[in-house]
């Protein structure tokens, strides 16, 4: 579903050399110090080699997909410095004045950060750094050691007491953005050593570093070629990417953040050659993939590289010129480019923006519409407007809100569906935007919406919602926990499915479906509208970058209500929407959940690696397998329902003892449900415990575990309590067919197949059947469903015949096989039990028996029902 196409990104741009990683440097006799260079346009010199002031830099940190210092957002405007030619000791940075000449230059252009992408970096090049505003990307050459692993010279334990050694030289400096642990480690070594491999010894080196420096940031820089490694464990994800073009560039960059999940996603090397393409086309190539770098929510983004002058393998590297500058440090026309589009981020200013409204809907939300306001009045957006809708609030959330600069509309308690239509209706934005009360948006959440609809035709827009990490621990457990808003991609940029608590919408588009529907009092409103927009035709688009933050139920008790609402709210939708659920009551998604608190599902099955022959795929990405059935059943409400039943069976052992099979078979009924809440819990990717904070504790990992055990059981409560049971028929039990049944019909009218299974398809709907049309590797054309036993099919076959057409068709009954085997099974049961004269044993199970029976009975003459009536109005249409 998230693979991009091979062909369309084969097309990249040639690399520079990829260095030899068990190959050292050759020590090379000094070279001659360059002469001062040509002055960059609007740019002095430094007058004297005297230290200039030193500027403050606060230590940089975390915070979703974005880098911030203190309260100020950091986009992180980069180039590379360095390979340089060693002197007789091996050092490679040792020009000290020249250094910071260049660091003085690259200030003056809009550059913020610079990466040192091989060497490690003595503290006085950080020194100079810090004079001049930069902070430094230090690499740690992890790649440069994975040789040794292979050769047996050194071990994991030796490297890290290398990389420990190279971190407390710079550990804690003002000006250190983040550590790199390494720089592409080469595709075929990692095919050779195998993703897991690598994947420990990154992490190995990740702990040792945050042992030595706990407040750093620290990453890795990957490249296409090893995508697939899964590195959760970094603070953030950085990335090489060489495209020429603009539209293979977005869509791989849309990959990216996709893969990066809620962490910030940094380029670490875009560029593009001059001496192969001109010094033009570079300064044309790096004006957009800098401008889309942003655009596409990067956090930061590092131009290759700020000079011509570049030494590898003991060699000046002189058939390539990737630079800003030309090897004299005279400016290229890129420079400018990226100068101008350093100036302009994350978007350009003079940018027509439209108008948004954004709309938040309470009830009693005293407690935190207060941070949600607040942070409302910090956007970074032009032209918007908020409303606040109180719906019916009972404590001080009115008398808040007037505090702001805001439309509050009151109103009496209608819920929240009415609440969400009220804003609307109040909007005057071409685009209106819904946050929760409990919720608070990034800086730049609306430039980001509105960017997404600017580019495409996108119907509605959502962004990912992320937990505060001030919440506290069980807020935290919470999280992590299944059931929360998550969203549902069907590619890595168009959405199935986008949270309530974080969407836009075209205005006119929200207004034509009717806006939301108010059954919806407390959930599921989000969901419903959706769909109708993409029964429309419509297309909804997802913005990794709008990030807004969350807050996540504070105790056991809330989520536990919660997730009852929730089941409440799918019980609802699947009255609306039976198409949208198989037999059981369970949502079809086409696409693939994204977010906190997701099930881990239990499986066989491995993911796979897309090497290509040979190894040599430029883009090698990491299949997950989908869930199997019987991986995901522990995960469904019904589950439980499954362990009721085997306790009954183990209590009716009492009275005839061959049940007591029913003993083991619930002990493995449980051991699946307990295997898939721990390991979820131990895969949740807890904030506070990295290796600088104590490491893992077991007491929220505990917490977390028993809520994975909670929320299908409070689902279930919820389900339940709306009607939405395993055992509920659709229809009612009616004199029908319950065998194959064939018709044919003669009708002048002339209409393609499509046509008429759509016409049996929308009479079938209006009864409110559950109906789906069949796929494309199906034997039948459309299907009714009144139950998770029962169901009837049909099939069309329409011939063209003198003066009309001849319509056949066929429909019969369908049986799960689950009804007919557990009916026999139970009488099965019965026959023995009565053999041993264990009269109530065979009594109950005679009942269970005839149950099974007779339900899938009623569904199947249910569904024939339905779909021959919905055949009578095909033939009254006939003519």
């Amino acid at each position: 579903m998230h693979n991009v196409s091979e062909g369309a990104l084969i097309a990249a741009l040639t690399r520079p050399p990829i260095p030899d990683p068990t190959r050292p440097l050759i020590s090379d006799p000094p070279k001659p110090l360059i002469p001062d260079p040509t002055v960059l346009p609007g740019i002095a010199p430094p007058t004297s080699r005297a230290p200039s002031p030193v500027r403050a830099l606060l230590r940089p940190d975390v915070r979703g997909k974005f880098i911030f210092a203190d309260d100020q957002k950091l986009f992180v405007c980069g180039v590379t410095y360095g390979a340089f030619r060693p002197d007789a000791a091996g050092r490679e940075y040792q020009d000290l004045p020249a250094i910071e000449r260049d660091f003085a230059r690259m200030a003056g252009c809009g550059v913020n950060t610079v990466r040192i992408p091989h060497t490690m970096p003595e503290r006085p090049l950080l020194d100079a750094a810090r004079r001049q505003g930069l902070r430094v990307m230090v690499g740690l050459s992890a790649e440069q050691y994975v040789g040794f692993l292979i050769d047996g010279k050194k071990d994991v334990a030796e490297i890290a007491e290398i990389v420990r050694a190279k971190v407390r030289t710079c550990a804690g400096h003002r000006a250190l953005l983040c550590y790199s642990l390494g720089n592409e480690i080469p595709a075929p070594i990692a095919r050779w050593l195998g993703r897991r491999k690598i994947e420990r010894y990154l992490e190995r080196l990740y702990r040792v570093v945050k042992e030595e420096d706990p407040g750093a940031l620290v990453t890795y820089v990957n490249y296409p070629t090893t995508e697939y490694l899964q590195l959760p464990f970094l603070d953030l994800v950085c990335f090489n990417v060489y495209l020429e073009s603009k539209d293979r560039f977005d869509s791989y960059l849309a990959r990216l953040q996709n893969i990066a999940g809620n962490r910030p996603l940094m380029m670490s090397e875009l560029g593009l050659d001059s001496l192969r393409n001109g010094e033009d086309a570079q300064a044309r190539s790096l004006d957009f993939q800098v401008r889309a770098a942003f655009a596409a929510g990067c956090a930061g983004a590092f131009v290759f590289s700020w000079t011509d002058e570049w030494h590898r393998h003991g060699g000046d590297v002189e058939d390539w010129a990737f630079g800003l500058t030309r090897a004299d440090r005279s400016p290229k026309p890129a420079l400018q480019a990226a100068r101008e589009a350093f100036a302009q981020l994350p978007f350009p200013r003079n940018r027509r923006w439209p108008r948004i409204s954004v709309v938040v809907c309470t009830y009693n939300g005293a407690r935190t519409i207060r941070d949600c306001l607040d942070a409302l009045e910090q956007l970074d957006y032009p032209d918007y407007e908020v409303i606040v809708v109180d719906d019916g609030s009972t404590d001080a959330t009115a008398a808040i809100a007037r505090e702001y600069d805001c439309l509050l509309i009151q109103t009496e308690n209608r819920g929240l569906a009415s609440a969400r239509n009220t804003g609307l209706q109040a909007a005057t934005g071409e685009i209106v935007a819904y946050i929760d009360d409990d919720a608070y948006p990034d800086p730049h959440w609306l430039n980001y919406l509105a960017s997404t609809f600017l580019n495409t035709p996108h119907a509605a827009v959502g962004g990912p919602n992320l937990p505060p990490s001030e919440d506290g621990s069980i807020a935290e457990c919470v999280a992590h926990a299944p059931g929360g808003p998550v969203h549902v991609l069907l590619t890595d940029s168009e959405a199935e499915h986008i949270p309530g608590c974080n969407m836009a919408f075209r205005k006119r588009c929200l207004e034509e479906i009717g806006g939301f529907d108010a059954q919806f009092r407390a959930a599921g409103d989000d969901v419903d509208v959706c769909w109708r927009l993409q029964e429309k035709g419509w297309t909804l688009g997802f913005s990794p970058a709008a990030m807004v933050w969350h807050h996540r139920r504070n105790s056991v008790v809330t989520y536990w209500k919660q997730q009852t609402g929730y089941g409440r709210a799918e019980a609802m939708l699947e009255r609306k929407w039976p198409q949208k659920y198989n037999g059981p009551g369970h949502v079809r998604w086409a696409g693939r959940l994204y977010g906190n608190g997701l099930m881990y599902a239990l499986g066989w099955r491995r993911p796979r690696v897309y090497h290509g022959v040979w190894g040599a795929a430029p883009y090698q990405s990491l299949y997950q397998p989908a869930p199997t059935l019987v991986g995901s059943l522990p995960q469904m409400p019904e589950w439980y329902l499954l362990i009721v039943f085997l306790i009954a069976l183990s209590a009716l052992s009492l009275f005839w003892s061959p049940l007591g099979v029913a003993l083991p078979l619930l002990i493995g009924a449980i051991f699946p449900l307990l295997a898939q809440a721990c390991l979820s819990a131990v895969r949740a990717p807890f904030a506070t415990e990295s290796p600088g904070n104590g490491g893992v504790r077991l007491g929220p990992r505990t917490l977390t575990a028993v809520l994975h055990l909670l929320q299908p059981l409070a689902r279930l409560r919820g389900r339940l309590k709306e009607g939405l049971t395993p055992w509920r028929t659709r229809g009612t039990l009616q004199r029908a067919p319950l065998w194959p049944t064939k018709i044919s019909l003669w009708t002048k009218r002339w209409q393609t197949p499509e046509q008429r299974l759509h016409f049996l398809h929308a009479a079938l709907r209006a009864e409110g059947a559950c109906v789906r049309l069949g796929g494309e590797h199906d034997r039948w054309d459309l299907e009714v469903r009144s139950g998770a036993l029962g169901a009837a099919r049909l099939l069309m076959g329409v011939e063209d015949v003198p003066g009309g057409q001849l319509i056949r068709l066929r429909l019969w009954p369908h049986v799960a096989a689950a009804g007919p085997l557990l009916a026999g099974l139970f009488a099965a049961l019965t026959v023995a039990a009565l053999a041993d004269h264990a009269w109530l044993a065979a009594a109950i199970l005679g009942l269970f028996s005839f149950l099974g029976a007779l339900r899938t009975i009623a569904q199947g003459t249910s569904s024939m029902g339905a779909l021959s009536r919905a055949l009578q109005q095909l033939c009254g249409e006939r003519h």
